[in-house]
């Protein structure tokens, strides 16, 4: 199983490196990681597990942190009664967004940033996104919310970005008078 330290920390200067496109078909290799990803990001949301493994809270986690500088990255949802959704986005494109901001009140983590940092991540409520699938097949989405904010992060994940670069630096609560915290 993956373990905290086989993530990338972000003084890792290959956290800011542009990931490559996917090439489809996958390699098996490649489809044990995802599996391996989704399943960290699993035990990572149920507190006993988290314990057992010593991992902390996370949602998505990119290829570029675990050293793979390919486009893709998984996204576990948990949903209600320790059940979970998994997701997996290859070469994903924003194709729409709404006008509408909001932040994460309870601000944006990284399983990359080993610290808290203070301030509002400005993303949009909604967007659509065309991706691949595990199999190579395209499909659209369109996500809200807290998802919303979780691809965007990821997306960011593969652009060489972190979460904190969103962050206006001489005024870290900027907006929060004009976004909507979730």
């Amino acid at each position: 199983m993956l373990k905290s330290n086989d993530i990338l920390d972000e003084k890792d200067k290959k956290l800011r490196e542009k990931s490559i496109d996917v090439v489809f078909p996958l390699s098996s290799d490649e489809k044990k990681l995802i599996k391996e990803m989704q399943k960290f990001l699993k035990y990572s949301q149920i507190e006993e597990m988290a314990e057992k493994y010593n991992l902390r809270p996370g949602m998505g986690l990119a290829a570029i942190q675990l050293n793979i500088a390919k486009r893709f990255f998984v996204i576990v949802e948990e949903l209600e009664n320790s059940t979970f959704r998994n997701y997996f986005f290859a070469n994903p494109k924003i194709i729409s967004n709404s006008e509408e901001i909001i932040y994460a009140e309870a601000g944006e983590g990284c399983l990359s940033v080993n610290r808290d940092i203070e301030g509002i991540v400005p993303r949009y409520a909604r967007v659509t996104v065309e991706a691949y699938d595990e199999e190579g097949k395209a499909f659209t989405i369109r996500l809200r919310e807290e998802m919303s904010i979780a691809v965007q992060h990821e997306i960011d994940h593969l652009n060489g970005m972190l979460f904190y670069d969103r962050i206006d630096k001489k005024d870290p609560f900027n907006g929060m008078d004009k976004y909507r915290a979730i």
